[in-house]
């Protein structure tokens, strides 16, 4: 197909302007809860794993996370210029760790259970740096493991929920023709759906 690379850009845009205008929404909440329980920002922090969750899961190509989340944090930015780095950065780091386990597999391979490791580690790793960076070490032990349990268990509610649209989108037909398969592995051929939530 001699436009799959313009209907991709496209597909990818309109997914990554979708997901910034849910990084402005919940940019807002994210700050009320910073400040008024910041044990509990982690349960937010996953929502910025949207785009490039539903991207990877409806399309299975290299580096889709990543453009997603360069125009989603694009399009946040420009609602919320205030936090310009903040939305542009997330939107950056997180599509590198969510392309970072497809890219071992030189992107081959797209079970679900890949994308709920990726998403339960990157949550950990976003966790920690948020940790250090805004220094909540005055947290008790117990509060400790609740704030890095909601880190790990976000990203992975909203990979469940992207993978959901990305399978109701993959019903439309939209992105006929820009797949790949599911498992691209030598001599091996599978196009089920980009759900396979369970599998």
């Amino acid at each position: 197909m001699r436009n799959t690379s313009t209907r991709l850009l496209l597909t990818c845009a309109a997914i990554g302007v979708a997901g910034g205008l849910v990084f402005v929404a919940s940019g807002y909440v994210q700050g009320l809860v910073a400040a008024t329980l910041p044990i509990a920002y982690g349960l937010l922090v996953g929502i910025y794993f949207l785009p490039g969750v539903i991207a990877q899961s409806l399309l299975r190509r290299g580096g889709v996370a990543l453009l997603t989340g360069l125009f989603a944090g694009l399009v946040a930015a420009a609602f919320s210029p205030q936090w310009f780095f903040r939305y542009l950065g997330a939107g950056l780091a997180i599509g590198v760790l969510q392309e970072l386990p497809f890219l071992i597999t030189r992107y081959r391979y797209w079970r679900a259970w890949i994308f709920y490791l990726a998403a339960t580690v990157a949550g950990l790793i976003l966790g920690f740096g948020v940790f250090v960076v805004i220094g909540l070490s005055s947290f008790a032990g117990w509060a400790n493991l609740v704030y890095f349990a909601l880190f790990a268990v976000s990203p992975v509610i909203v990979t469940w929920l992207g993978r959901i649209i990305a399978d109701r989108l993959d019903k439309t037909g939209v992105a006929r023709g820009l797949q790949h398969e599911i498992d691209r592995r030598a001599g091996r051929s599978e196009t089920t759906n980009a759900l396979m939530v369970a599998a």
